[in-house]
């Protein structure tokens, strides 16, 4: 399975910039790319509580619509993190999974940074979606550094973990650390793309987006600058990695919390309050 991994700059509130080069670098993907993933944030920027309110847009809002369309022409699904307003008058870090046939899983950060409290509220579950066959989660940034985060998805089978990170200096090797150790943990895949870059506040992006196999291996790693990267991910080397042992199958207790199957192949697991 061919994924590329898009590390960009990006500006933080400038909705119609970001969503231009985003949709440019969906449109630059290898014809027989099926996943493509993007940054933290990567439509709206990171907000402020000055313009939360107007950057933030719903799940079905323009610049969703818009990758939605792109998907649909490239016939490619894309990994994408925004701003999100919802119904109830609240603002997620939300990350999308969109396919050609529309989203296939919404994930809402779980774990916020210091500088997403007071504008975000955290997410109330973990889920994982049946992808090409593939299952597959997704965490935002701060929730890699949380064994639980992506054991929640381990438990909920994913054999693919999305990475969807906004990390800055001076906070790169964290992440770096954390991704091989979620990934030889839960013997899965995990993708992880960064941003690169100025931000608000002073702030430098680490990029170092990577790709991590079921044992822990890097198999790609990108340094500080944009750049693409193309990766192939065999799943029988998943399979091997479980073969012999399972880290899941050893655990000696569940993580608590209602768990969800829907008709769709859809898994929740619902954080206990």
């Amino acid at each position: 399975m061919k994924v590329e991994l898009v590390q960009l700059a990006g500006r933080d509130g400038d909705v119609a910039w970001n969503l231009a080069r985003t949709l440019e670098a969906i449109h630059a993907c290898a014809d027989d790319t099926q996943l493509v993933v993007f940054p933290e944030t990567r439509l709206t920027g990171f907000p402020t509580e000055q313009n939360i309110a107007a950057i933030a847009e719903p799940i079905d809002g323009p610049s969703v619509q818009a990758v939605q369309r792109a998907a649909r022409e490239k016939n490619i699904s894309v990994a994408v993190g925004f701003a999100e307003a919802a119904g109830d008058g609240r603002f997620y870090n939300t990350t999308l999974l969109i396919t050609p046939e529309g989203i296939a899983m919404k994930y809402r950060k779980t774990h916020l940074w210091a500088s997403d409290r007071g504008i975000f509220t955290p997410g109330d579950r973990y889920a994982t979606c049946l992808w090409n066959g593939i299952r597959v989660g997704i965490v935002i940034c701060f929730d890699i550094e949380f064994p639980e985060s992506a054991r929640a998805l381990g438990q909920l089978g994913a054999e693919l973990i999305i990475v969807t990170n906004g990390n800055m200096d001076p906070y790169g090797p964290t992440h770096r650390t954390a991704i091989m150790g979620r990934a030889m943990e839960n013997q899965a895949y995990a993708v992880m793309v960064n941003r690169v870059g100025a931000g608000d506040d002073g702030l430098v992006f680490a990029g170092g987006s990577a790709v991590v196999d079921p044992y822990g291996q890097l198999i790609v790693e990108a340094g500080r600058e944009e750049c693409r990267q193309i990766v192939e991910l065999d799943f029988e080397r998943l399979a091997q990695s479980r073969r012999d042992y399972s880290y899941l199958g050893e655990r000696r207790f569940m993580l608590p919390g209602e768990m969800r199957e829907h008709a769709d192949g859809l898994r929740e697991l619902i954080i206990p309050t």
